[in-house]
């Protein structure tokens, strides 16, 4: 499994906990005005915590709403930042910068986010660079394109025809 794999196998736990029935409402309410925590579902006042209370706060950025944008904020990260077909090179990140996936800068930042640790992280799958393949002798085509072209500047003399432009 490869720092890709990871995060999203913590994406689709974070997600499934939020889908998950849950005593007593699937969603909580924060009123900044009056510091009351609501259960929305119930339509009751659970609490009072006060303005602006830092426990309100975290119980509304918490909701299983939010949880759920973040959760498709995150899988929109990691559809962007794929290996390119055929490769373990990040699709999204400047490849001099990155030598697989697990080096890719946004990866990581999403991978901290969701609480990965270096021992973690160095337990995932090290994708190597493909290796080059071995010269046959015979000219793909890239050899082919990559030849500087003739000019007719380079045209001997003695091969010019009588209606020669150079």
């Amino acid at each position: 499994m490869d720092l890709h794999a990871w995060i999203t196998q913590q994406v689709d736990a974070v997600e499934a906990a939020a889908r998950a029935p849950r005593h007593p409402s699937p969603h909580w309410e924060y009123d900044h005005m009056c510091g009351e925590i609501r259960d929305l579902a119930n339509a009751g006042t659970v609490a009072y915590v006060g303005k602006d209370d830092p426990a309100g706060v975290h119980i509304e950025l918490h909701d299983p709403a939010a949880v759920l944008r973040r959760c498709e904020a995150d899988r929109r990260i990691l559809a962007r930042h794929r290996a390119w077909p055929g490769s373990d090179y990040c699709e999204a990140c400047d490849t001099d910068l990155t030598t697989h996936l697990n080096d890719c800068p946004e990866l990581l930042d999403l991978a901290h986010a969701h609480g990965i640790t270096p021992d973690i992280l160095a337990r995932l799958d090290q994708p190597q660079p493909p290796e080059p393949k071995p010269a046959t002798g015979r000219l793909g085509l890239a050899d082919i394109l990559a030849t500087p072209p003739i000019t007719t500047s380079d045209v001997p003399a003695a091969l010019r025809g009588p209606r020669w432009k150079p």
